[in-house]
């Protein structure tokens, strides 16, 4: 009898030892139901990638919350949710939409970015910045008929303020409240007429005769002039990257879709 019981003493510890991998593994068991580690991992590296890394101080959380979804889950099972058409509908487009996510993440993986394209796009965006090295500022002041435009300019050479006209009068919503002001800005950032005009002009000197856009007649002073500072390549290197990533992804999927049999 003795001997029997030594043997199943013997045998459970090496069942018990036997287990012990599957149970590191495993986060807990619900139910009888094993919960594989890997969903907490993927739950973590989820998270990472929404920029929150999950801290030591939050795993706990982490294992309750797989716990909670794998109750949540057997509930649902339990009460045939899963067989539902709506269910069936909604985890084929999730299905979908996961490698879809997976193809773009594989492209970008083996089409990235490249420093030399980078600096090919840095240079191309610097020169058409450049015009003639200047930045301007200037304020205007925008209406609708030019014959209130030259009124305005007679004002202004009577001493009127230039700033309380814009205020009163100027149809530009984002520069009328401040007095016309415009801001440091490169004239090919302006409609050729109004950035034609702008370089025309000397330090503190106002349009004599109204400069007429699409947008109407404006009259246009020059506050001041600097050579224009280009932001170095470190700085903006990155806003770069992830718009030629964004191209490079465009390009991608327009190929295709051009190549796609549709009927």
């Amino acid at each position: 009898m003795k001997k029997s019981l030594y043997s199943a003493v013997a045998a459970a510890l090496v069942l018990g030892a036997a287990s012990l991998p599957a149970l590191a593994q495993n986060v807990a068991i619900v139910n009888g139901k094993a919960v594989p580690k890997a969903r907490v991992d993927a739950l973590a590296e989820q998270m990472a990638r929404a920029g929150r890394p999950v801290t030591p101080d939050q795993e706990g959380q982490l294992r309750e919350e797989i716990i909670m979804r794998e109750i949540f889950m057997q509930e649902a099972q339990k009460r045939g949710l899963d067989a539902t058409p709506d269910f069936q509908a909604q985890m084929e487009f999730a299905r979908q939409s996961l490698l879809v996510r997976e193809l773009l993440v594989d492209y970008q993986k083996t089409h990235p970015v490249t420093d030399a394209e980078i600096q090919a796009e840095y240079d191309k965006v610097k020169a058409a910045n450049a015009s003639d090295g200047k930045e301007y500022k200037a304020q205007h002041i925008l209406v609708e008929k030019e014959a209130d435009a030259k009124a305005i300019i007679a004002s202004l050479k009577k001493g009127a303020k230039f700033e309380d006209i814009a205020k009163k009068q100027s149809k530009d919503p984002g520069s009328g409240a401040n007095g016309g002001d415009l801001g440091w800005a490169n004239p090919a950032g302006y409609v050729k007429e109004f950035g034609d005009a702008l370089v025309a002009l000397k330090k503190g000197q106002t349009t004599e005769v109204p400069v007429k856009t699409q947008f109407g007649y404006h009259i246009i002073r020059l506050n001041d002039e600097r050579q224009q500072e280009f932001p170095p390549l470190e700085q903006v290197k990155p806003q770069i990257a992830q718009q030629l990533q964004q191209q490079k992804m465009a390009q991608f999927q327009q190929e295709l879709r051009s190549k796609a049999k549709v009927e």
